[in-house]
């Protein structure tokens, strides 16, 4: 497979659409990116089924979640549509936000490029396959009270101290949480600190919700504190402060 998606990639650049890929990225005509979108979703379906063109979203219920995991979603989730007094539907205060294993597909055109340049890669939280087994969340956020809340169910693969979840996993959805909420302030940003005071530990297979809130934005910094709780408020488990730099996309997707 690999060494086809190599012949056909070489293909690609004797034909010259891909090899002013910077320019593309950047300008791109209309021509050009109708022409190179319909080469490359010829090209994706004529690849075999792992290749399916539809991502899934991993933000959506499964078999794996729990019924505190369960309640929590469709109490947010029932709030990102309301009803008005006329009977008709509105957006709500609050909006799920969809979760894909790869970054590019957010992308104008991802879906297709990234089963190209970007085939082997996973998000960190989203590369296992056994549903339940390691980072199984989602996350809503509230636009009005820029806020981002996010209800996490930590598997088995996350152990650190026996029966709890490693410290680092929780670093990891800290920072993805934080992260997620920057860029959804300050559009594409990278993680200039994160501070975190670890509280008490996380029972594996519990269900937590991670609370991200606004602080303050100074030019190109954002800052987010976030803690981590029971379902219930009743414990704390971890506290942080995040700072984010605000960045241009192009020293991620062209490598500047």
């Amino acid at each position: 497979m690999a060494r086809s998606l190599g012949r056909l990639f070489n293909g690609f650049q004797r034909l010259g659409s891909l090899s002013p890929m910077k320019a593309h990225l950047s300008q791109p005509s209309v021509t050009s990116v109708a022409v190179r979108s319909t080469l490359v979703r010829s090209m994706v379906l004529a690849l075999p089924s792992p290749f399916s063109s539809k991502p899934r979203d991993f933000s959506l219920p499964n078999s794996s979640w729990g019924s505190e995991m369960k309640r929590l979603y469709e109490h947010y989730n029932s709030q990102c549509e309301v009803e008005t007094e006329g009977g008709e539907k509105q957006e709500g205060p609050w909006r799920r936000l969809p979760s894909y294993n790869r970054l590019i597909k957010y992308a104008t055109g991802g879906v297709y490029l990234s089963k190209i340049i970007q085939s082997r890669a996973r998000l960190f939280t989203r590369n296992i396959k056994e549903t339940g087994a390691a980072f199984e969340y989602v996350l809503f956020v509230n636009s009005e009270e820029k806020k981002c809340v996010c209800i996490f169910q930590a598997g088995h693969l996350l152990e650190g101290p026996p029966g709890h979840v490693h410290g680092g996993a929780i670093a990891t959805m800290i920072d993805t949480v934080t992260g997620t909420h920057a860029t959804i302030l300050s559009g594409p940003v990278m993680t200039a600190n994160l501070n975190i005071n670890y509280r008490s530990p996380i029972p594996l297979g519990s269900t937590v919700l991670l609370e991200s809130t606004l602080d303050k934005k100074e030019g190109r910094k954002t800052f987010i504190t976030c803690k981590v709780t029971s379902t219930d408020g009743s414990k704390v488990h971890t506290e942080t402060t995040a700072l984010f730099v605000s960045i241009s996309i192009g020293h991620l997707l062209l490598g500047g």
